[in-house]
């Protein structure tokens, strides 16, 4: 029976190489000469320092537009929220969202069953496998998917026939 898998993940290395970027650029841009603003890539966070909230606002945009010019979307990151830190400074945690939780992978699954296609939904840990009898009902089920705004970034993977 043909089937496919609804992922959500995150390259590890991109997001690292777009954070080593993003303080490449703060440590050399003007509006940030002798402030102290920094990026820390810790597992699956990204601690944000900025020296007041202005900076930091300027230090999430630089870190977006890094990770949108490696291809890795701004859904990923969930943004907790903003804390003092020593001098004044302003911190923020950024995690970094993989797999698909279970209340997403509830609605996508309802959402794959109010749409009448030929095909079941099944959760499985932190991905959603879908399987129909006809090929054309599963791309018609990712198309769906990708006209839904789910707030989370999906990949459709293992395409088996």
């Amino acid at each position: 029976m043909p089937s496919f898998d609804i992922v959500s993940k995150v390259d590890m290395q991109e997001i690292d190489n777009a954070v080593n970027q993003a303080l490449k650029e703060i440590l050399q841009r003007y509006d940030f000469k002798g402030t102290h603003n920094e990026i820390k890539l810790e597992n699956d966070v990204i601690v944000l320092l900025g020296a007041d909230d202005y900076k930091l606002n300027a230090v999430i945009d630089v870190l977006k537009g890094k990770l949108a010019k490696r291809n890795v979307s701004s859904r990923c990151l969930d943004f907790g929220k903003k804390e003092t830190a020593s001098g004044g400074a302003v911190r923020q945690r950024v995690t970094i969202v993989q797999g698909i939780s279970k209340e997403k992978g509830k609605e996508i699954s309802k959402l794959i069953k109010n749409s009448k296609l030929k095909v079941q939904a099944q959760i499985m840990d932190d991905q959603v496998r879908v399987s129909g009898k006809k090929i054309d009902d599963l791309q018609k089920a990712i198309q769906l998917l990708k006209g839904h705004d789910l707030d989370i970034e999906l990949q459709f993977v293992n395409m088996r026939s």
